[in-house]
């Protein structure tokens, strides 16, 4: 067994202080509704762990993958925008690195589960600020869960190149029973694109660890297109 090589244009090691961080991304089976996501966890990660084992380890999931194993990932075809929802769509700034809530399915969904009251307040902060030249504003008011939707693309792997999906649900909660099932490993869920990063989730990890798992991501190492890696194991002597 040989521990997992780089993406394409990324690096496993990393500098963050005066630490080495090496960041491996595992392959795992495309994720589906009802998959017990700790267990993928553990056979992904178990057989690299002697490889590393004079390292601290901590592991990260992807937020999607998560999401999907949740069942809150929602099927186009299933998905009917009313009008309100393609009506909203005009004031999301649309960014060439992911759909967000540019999509009237994406935003159906978040009026759903965000709420038409903060959606609405939302949309109409970036109406004023929009033309202003300030962007951003759509997300930052409606919030985490607005933030963490991701919308149908070509490069998303199937089936979820057709999906709207929606945020992870209970995040602390997932990590928790990670962290369990996996001998107390540190975890976190990492909602990532090539744009930024945020932890939306962890458990048994302190606050100079949360710095590194932020630090191992600040590029984005394993992707979130088809790359099929949704853990990513972080080890530093």
């Amino acid at each position: 067994m040989q521990l997992p090589k780089p993406h394409e244009h990324k690096n496993i090691v990393v500098e963050h202080e005066d630490k080495k961080l090496y960041r491996y991304p595992i392959r795992t089976d495309v994720v589906m509704k009802g998959d017990d996501f700790a267990r993928i966890v553990k056979k992904a990660i178990t057989p690299l762990l002697p490889l590393i084992k004079n390292k601290h380890v901590i592991v990260g999931v992807s937020e999607k993958a998560v999401s999907a194993s949740q069942g809150r990932a929602h099927m186009i075809t299933d998905l009917h925008p009313g009008k309100l929802a393609n009506f909203l769509v005009k004031f999301v700034h649309k960014s060439k690195h992911g759909i967000g809530l540019g999509s009237p399915y994406t935003m159906q969904i978040a009026l759903w589960d965000v709420g038409l009251p903060r959606i609405l307040l939302a949309t109409i902060v970036a109406a004023i600020t929009k033309p202003l030249g300030i962007k951003g504003m759509f997300y930052r008011v409606a919030g985490r869960k607005a933030r963490s939707i991701d919308g149908p693309a070509d490069y998303v792997i199937p089936p979820y190149n057709k999906a709207a999906v929606l945020g992870a649900k209970d995040p602390d909660l997932v990590t928790e029973r990670i962290s369990e099932v996996n001998n107390g490993i540190g975890a976190f869920i990492m909602d990532s694109n090539d744009l930024g990063r945020n932890i939306i989730g962890s458990h048994n990890l302190n606050e100079e660890e949360l710095k590194i798992a932020r630090a191992a991501f600040k590029d984005n190492f394993w992707g979130s297109t088809k790359e099929q890696t949704p853990v990513g194991l972080i080890a530093w002597d």
